[in-house]
């Protein structure tokens, strides 16, 4: 299939997604609001400037997660924190899977193979989130994000999207890096996963 055509399909499931996940998610989104506004002060809805497709700037959006109060973690957990990014995904700044969004001085530092990273809209989810390994260092994940771009086709989209709705049903494990720079899981005595701190102490889940 010719790659302009690949794209204009990967364009209509994200939009057609889109819309059939806002449908459902309609209710939830108040719901998800109070919840956020009731637990912590500060704007629910935030916004980061992200790079997009060819490096354009966009305005990614989230609800606010802050990761030390209990309704953050859950959002984080179960990936509601980034519905609001379907709003993106309509808009043509997102694709529902692709690779995350980088920060547009990450993406102006880009070289070589990472440049290959512009060339598709960033993903509210992606092949490193859902390869059990979201604590990898940024060169492991962007070699992800590489491999995901040039091996695109649609029925990876569809497995990404798969793994991604049974991590949110089951609840992501966060993860922090040991002193090697491995990611390990961080679990309390009865198996639940629980929130640790740097040795800079700032709280850090994923």
């Amino acid at each position: 299939m010719p790659l302009f055509a690949t794209f204009s399909v990967k364009r209509a499931v994200d939009l057609l997604g889109a819309l059939l996940l806002l449908l459902p998610a309609a209710p939830l989104l108040p719901a998800v609001a109070a919840a956020v506004a009731l637990t912590s002060r500060g704007p629910v809805l935030v916004g980061s400037v992200r790079a997009g497709l060819a490096d354009r700037p966009f305005t990614m959006l989230a609800f606010r997660a802050a990761p030390a109060t209990r309704t953050g973690r859950l959002l984080r957990r179960r990936f509601l924190d980034r519905l609001p990014q379907l709003i993106n995904v309509v808009r043509g700044e997102m694709s529902l899977v692709g690779p995350r969004p980088v920060t547009l001085e990450r993406a102006a530092s880009a070289v070589g193979a990472e440049r290959a990273r512009a060339a598709v809209r960033p993903g509210m989810t992606g092949l490193w989130q859902t390869s059990g390994r979201s604590g990898l260092p940024w060169e492991e994940a962007a070699v992800l994000d590489l491999h995901y771009v040039q091996e695109y086709w649609l029925g990876l989209d569809l497995l990404i999207l798969a793994r991604t709705a049974r991590m949110a049903l089951r609840g992501r494990t966060p993860d922090v890096r040991t002193r090697g720079g491995a990611a390990r899981d961080v679990r309390t005595s009865g198996g639940a996963a629980r929130e640790v701190r740097t040795r800079e102490g700032a709280a850090r889940t994923v």
